[in-house]
């Protein structure tokens, strides 16, 4: 019986507690709205990344120094979605991500921009680029590397084509399942996915016999999910998320040949970010065909002590670009300098919050 008591004066302390954050949360989404406002007469954008990592940067310090029981991790899960909600109520808008549903790609989107938001599956990288600068988006969600397979190609050509600028990065551990309607994997015949996803499976299928059936290569690991739970004797290499979505049971998780796998994605949108303290800048850079150039070009930054965290070379129309990062905000004085030196040759893609240096 005292059990009972102590149970039940519990649930309305925790009934009393959550009466309190709803409150909160309405007088959080009535300071939004008057931030939009003022926002909206000067040109502002509502998505600033520097602002949602200080806001969380600062709860973390908070709940350190209180001993609270939240972590980063579940600081930035509780915020990052509080952020989208005030987002969206203040100002809704689409979201183009490189589809379908349930693609990494998508996943991405919405680890930042929340499950309430507008999303526009798009069917390849250059439409989500064309989407995002004729309007229709305010932001894009593409990918521009693989831990395991290097650089995508599409997204460098797309932003040599475009004037889009990159706002923020997201990093995704990738699992591959293999999903089907089978009993026994003895009786599958074929099996769907994303030519690089075979790629990142390849010892898994190698070790279950399954490199010698036929591997038919599709857009994306969701449609793979698509395909097979309507095709008998098939399966799938797919996201967890896909297969739940289209009902394919899974037969095996985490088959990928490096447990390391991640996929770097970037937000694309028509404006620049401000200063955070701790940013990574992307450029294009073409430099002349003269012996020396990149070397000269590279030795300007390590006189001017910038971290240089990628370079990567691209064939662009016919010439050879140079994909480059570092970290430091493009309106450092430091940068700055480097900017005008070589302001016919370089292409500014975007300075945003940094992440991770690499992948």
């Amino acid at each position: 019986m005292n059990e009972e008591i102590e149970l039940k004066k519990l649930r309305d302390t925790l009934d009393n507690i959550d009466d309190e954050v709803l409150k909160l949360l309405n007088k959080r989404m009535e300071t939004v709205h008057k931030v939009g406002e003022v926002k909206a007469a000067s040109g502002g954008a509502i998505y600033r990344p520097e602002r949602e990592k200080a806001i969380i940067d600062r709860l973390e310090s908070l709940s350190k120094k209180s001993n609270g029981s939240l972590n980063k991790n579940a600081i930035e899960a509780l915020f990052l979605e509080i952020f989208a909600i005030s987002r969206n109520l203040e100002l809704p808008e689409n979201i183009a991500y490189l589809g379908p549903e349930g693609s990494f790609t998508h996943q991405a989107a919405e680890s930042r921009f929340g499950a309430m938001s507008a999303y526009l599956s798009i069917g390849s990288i250059a439409g989500v680029f064309r989407e995002v600068a004729n309007g229709k988006a305010k932001f894009g969600v593409v990918p521009i590397e693989n831990s395991s397979n290097g650089i995508v190609s599409d997204t460098i050509t797309c932003f040599n084509d475009y004037k889009l600028k990159i706002i923020a990065e997201v990093i995704v551990d990738i699992h591959h399942t293999l999903a089907s309607t089978v009993d026994n994997v003895k009786d599958i015949k074929r099996i769907y996915s994303k030519d690089i996803a075979f790629d990142q499976c390849h010892k898994f299928l190698e070790d279950l016999g399954l490199d010698e059936i036929e591997l038919i290569p599709v857009e994306s690991t969701a449609k793979a999910a698509k395909l097979s739970v309507k095709e008998p004797n098939s399966a799938a290499i797919c996201s967890h998320v896909g297969a739940k979505m289209y009902k394919l049971p899974i037969l095996f998780e985490n088959i990928e040949d490096k447990g390391n796998n991640r996929t770097r994605f970037l937000i694309i949108s028509n404006f620049e970010n401000g200063q955070s303290g701790d940013d990574k800048t992307s450029i294009l850079v073409q430099l002349s065909n003269t012996a020396g150039a990149l070397v000269g070009f590279l030795n300007d930054f390590d006189k001017a002590k910038i971290n240089l965290t990628k370079i990567k070379s691209h064939i662009v129309e016919g010439i050879s670009t140079f994909f480059i990062e570092f970290n430091a905000h493009k309106d450092d004085d430091k940068v700055n300098n480097i900017f005008k030196k070589y302001a016919k040759e370089i292409k500014f893609l975007g300075s945003y919050v940094r992440e991770s240096d690499d992948i």
